[in-house]
């Protein structure tokens, strides 16, 4: 019974999981369009290739006991295909200094995930050891991935401008952190709700800038 609805939660957490990642096709659909990553940072991408990996790692048998987090590994290799995907776009678009700061963010992170995976197979022996460890360094750079969109505030303060927060990715965000029941839901409401509130009081700035007719 408890594997069943261990399973089942596991699951559900699957399918808003990859809403979350589905939510930046739109995004980069747009940044293909116009052949330009304009104000977006790649900051975001990076952090959730980063959860995507370290989580994935944690769903293997190494690291837990046979398959019983299998659902970890489906969606963590989700996560890194999808993810993997829009930071390969952004590079490919991106101007020089954005460019050279992707590539020098995706080195830390295989250095990063690559500590992880030797500590946590050589130098921990058993199972127990390895989730702490892993799961560890998967809650801080969870909390990373959903603060990471905050880069951005400071451009839109300045600019007054939104075009370059993902609205859909913020409200998928904060519909999961309600199926949460963990520090996510403790840390990650407030940030969710930071950020739409930010996008909405600037898209209305916007609205109420528009030039009229006489202006024009």
């Amino acid at each position: 019974m408890i594997y069943k609805l261990h399973l089942a939660l596991g699951i559900a957490g699957n399918v808003t999981t990859v809403l979350l990642y589905s939510a930046l096709i739109l995004t980069f659909k747009g940044v293909m369009r116009k052949r330009s990553t304009e104000e977006f940072s790649c900051v975001p991408y990076v952090f959730t290739l980063l959860a995507a990996l370290v989580y994935f790692w944690y769903g293997l048998r190494v690291v837990c006991y046979k398959w019983e987090n299998i659902t970890v590994v489906t969606i963590g290799g989700v996560g890194i295909i999808l993810e993997s995907t829009y930071i390969l776009i952004y590079v490919w678009v991106a101007l020089a200094r954005r460019k050279k700061m992707a590539i020098l963010m995706v080195l830390a992170l295989i250095m990063v995930v690559s500590i992880t995976t030797l500590v946590s197979t050589i130098d921990l022996r058993d199972h127990d050891h390895r989730k702490l460890f892993v799961g560890s360094i998967g809650v801080v750079v969870g909390i990373g991935m959903y603060v990471s969109p905050l880069v951005v505030t400071k451009r839109v303060i300045q600019t007054k401008r939104v075009e370059f927060m993902p609205f859909y990715l913020y409200i998928l965000v904060l519909i999961i952190q309600h199926s949460q029941v963990s520090w996510v839901f403790l840390l990650g409401i407030p940030i969710s709700f930071l950020q739409l509130v930010l996008y909405c009081f600037y898209w209305k700035w916007e609205i109420h800038q528009e030039p009229s007719d006489a202006d024009l």
